[in-house]
């Protein structure tokens, strides 16, 4: 079945100027990344290109089609010689008033994909488009959209999602000590849902996010009533598992990653997820606690995490507070996993002599 990019074309493919018309030749200026990215996936996939695109109005006084046209075959055209061409361009011109079923985000302009389940598998098609209607628009195809500008998206990161993979894990782990959910999108921009009955704990999970660039959401529900071994331990496996099952095929990520300050301490985290678990740790505390989190237990959720994620972790951290100490050695983390997942998908290759990782 051919899956589908449906693409929006002003605000997209090109700038939308402050009147909302691309009625003359110099209002065009195409948006910034499309050339190459685009390109890039007409030759490299199977997507079928269908424009989508809403021109209130063309054809009435207010915006004549001889205004319309030049501009637009100008864009083809240019688009063209870059060798981006479309399979069909479809175009509703009522206003937004005319409340017509044909207009985005309705979508009477793309019901023969969505009828025809045979050939077109419209769950793994995109609405690539930059407004909150063309989000709903896909939300009423039933397939998934990329928002130009929305949480820092661009053509790079649309190429990026729509060549190599979303990059997205679930795992749920439950056992008789502790119920686990943890989601990860590591291609996000670092939300953070975190809640496991250790305020300490959650602090230095969200370092992971925020400062990797991660969505991450965990929610551990543990035997804190015995201590908080099997919360901290059991959070670490889900948690590495996720990394492991997002990363996927590994094509195109840097997989090598992070030394850093924080006031007086100094934390070095070097990774690599070459596929063999190992943790190599340098790192004393002179407390029992730091917060609610017991110390010894630091060890223990990085010599887990290297093992779900099947990497190797090699840590060392000095300084004299000890609080500083272990924030920087998980922020110093979340610093090399950003540096290791960077994906490159204009050389989508295993980064590894022995051709498996």
């Amino acid at each position: 079945m051919k899956k589908i990019l449906f693409i929006d074309r002003d605000g997209t493919l090109v700038e939308e100027p402050h009147d909302e018309q691309v009625d003359a030749l110099e209002k065009i200026k195409f948006t910034r990344g499309v050339f190459r990215n685009l390109s890039f996936l007409r030759k490299n996939t199977d997507y079928l290109f269908v424009m989508v695109s809403n021109q209130d109005g063309l054809g009435t006084p207010s915006f004549p089609e001889d205004t319309f046209h030049p501009s637009h075959n100008f864009i083809l055209q240019t688009l063209e010689g870059e060798g981006i061409t479309f399979d069909e361009i479809l175009i509703d011109t009522h206003f937004p008033e005319d409340n017509a079923p044909t207009r985005k985000p309705q979508t009477g302009l793309v019901e023969k994909y969505m009828n025809d389940t045979e050939h077109y598998d419209i769950e793994n098609s995109y609405v690539i488009g930059d407004r909150d209607t063309d989000a709903q628009f896909a939300k009423n195809i039933g397939c998934r959209s990329l928002i130009l500008g929305r949480d820092g998206m661009t053509w790079d990161r649309i190429a990026e999602i729509i060549y190599g993979g979303e990059r997205k894990a679930e795992v749920r782990r439950t056992t008789k000590e502790t119920d686990i959910e943890v989601k990860l999108n590591i291609d996000g921009t670092g939300r953070c849902d975190i809640a496991t009955g250790l305020g300490f704990f959650d602090h230095m999970l969200e370092q992971i996010g925020k400062h990797g660039g991660m969505d991450l959401t965990i929610h551990c529900n543990g035997d804190l009533n015995v201590d908080e071994h099997h919360t901290i331990e059991d959070t670490a496996l889900a948690l590495g598992e996720c990394l492991y099952q997002a990363l996927g095929s590994k094509r195109g990520i840097e997989r090598y990653g992070y030394s850093l300050p924080m006031d007086d301490c100094m934390a070095h985290v070097c990774l690599d997820f070459g596929g063999r678990p190992w943790l190599v740790w340098d790192a004393e505390f002179n407390r029992e606690h730091v917060g609610d989190m017991p110390t010894e237990m630091f060890l223990h959720f990085f010599k887990s995490l290297s093992d779900a994620a099947r990497m190797n972790l090699f840590i060392r951290a000095e300084g004299q507070n000890e609080h500083h100490k272990i924030e920087g050695i998980f922020k110093a983390l979340a610093r090399s996993l950003k540096m290791a997942v960077r994906r490159d998908i204009y050389h989508f290759e295993l980064p590894s002599t022995k051709g498996v990782l």
